[in-house]
């Protein structure tokens, strides 16, 4: 009897561990599943050279566009803390598997190897220009009257209304030329639309560029000697750099690349035509050819006769 007893607590005690081992497996898979989070990347070599870093850097991670944020732990924060951090330059932004539609970044401590390749420094720089930029979103474009090379004008209020998108370079920015074909492209696209509205401000003064206009094609209107404008108003250090402002004059996107900008609003034009297709169709128009006739006029004549008079006899 006792043998049999003690053979049902082994069983018993047998199944009771296989059980709690499953469910501790289950757990650790639920727990591991962080690993999708983990970038397809040799973290090791990024810090090692500064050359393979910044071609990963430049060919896998767009701050300028928006994205969702992931601290070490892989919990989410809003754009502008995941910037702070890297503002720091103790980190640096990697790409991870999502299945969001957006891109997802995580952040990751450098370690003193990359210290050595100067990676830090230059993060923590790049980082306080977009955050730069973050930070302008929402405020009102600096009031301007600008002339272009044609003579046109542009002000604070003729474009109150429009969409109106800014660019700001100079004739020696290697980065600013190379983009125009690009822009030109993104120019005609949007040829039959007057909602919007190109510019761009140069530093270079207007013999200068009407020179280089002669050997470059360039389809933006452009304003001259714009230095001090871009510098002391905007508050703009790096060329290029283009702005998005809305039709109230309020600033809605800054980015330094022509590919964020065309991305940006390919989105933007995306969500308006999905927004408007969502909208129900406006009432019937209540003007006088369209409402019922009135009822008959209720005047005398147009009532029926009485009924014949009683007579008693």
């Amino acid at each position: 009897m006792k043998t049999t007893k003690l053979i049902i607590i082994l069983i018993v005690s047998v199944f009771v561990f296989a059980c709690y081992k499953n469910e501790k497996t289950e757990n650790d898979s639920s727990e591991n599943n962080t690993e999708v989070l983990e970038p397809n990347v040799d973290i090791n070599e990024l810090e090692s050279d500064f050359n393979i870093w910044w071609s990963y850097y430049w060919s896998n991670i767009s701050l300028a566009t928006e994205f969702i944020g992931l601290n070490e732990q892989s919990e989410k924060i809003d754009e502008q803390e995941f910037l702070k951090k890297l503002t720091t330059g103790k980190y640096i932004p990697l790409k991870i598997k999502s299945d969001e539609d957006i891109s997802t970044y995580k952040l990751f401590k450098l370690s003193a190897n990359a210290n050595k390749a100067n990676i830090g420094n230059i993060m923590k720089s790049t980082a306080q220009n977009y955050l730069n930029h973050y930070n302008m979103e929402g405020t009102e474009l600096p009031e301007f009257q600008f002339t272009d090379l044609k003579g046109n004008t542009f002000n604070s209020e003729n474009t109150k209304g429009k969409t109106l998108i800014i660019k700001t370079w100079y004739i020696n920015c290697t980065a600013c030329v190379a983009e125009m074909p690009e822009l030109n492209e993104f120019v005609e696209k949007y040829k039959q639309r007057e909602d919007v509205i190109f510019l761009s401000l140069a530093t270079d003064p207007k013999d200068k560029l009407e020179d280089f206009l002669k050997k470059k094609e360039f389809d933006y209107p452009v304003v001259a000697s714009q230095k001090d404008y871009i510098k002391n108003e905007l508050k703009l250090h790096a060329y290029p750099t283009h702005i998005v402002v809305d039709e109230s004059g309020k600033i809605k996107k800054v980015m330094n690349k022509a590919s964020e900008l065309i991305s940006y609003m390919d989105i933007r034009d995306k969500n308006i035509l999905k927004a408007e297709s969502l909208s129900p169709p406006p009432p019937p128009s209540q003007n006088a050819e369209s409402l019922p006739p009135p009822p008959p006029s209720q005047n005398p004549e147009s009532l029926p006769p009485p009924p014949p008079a009683a007579v008693t006899m």
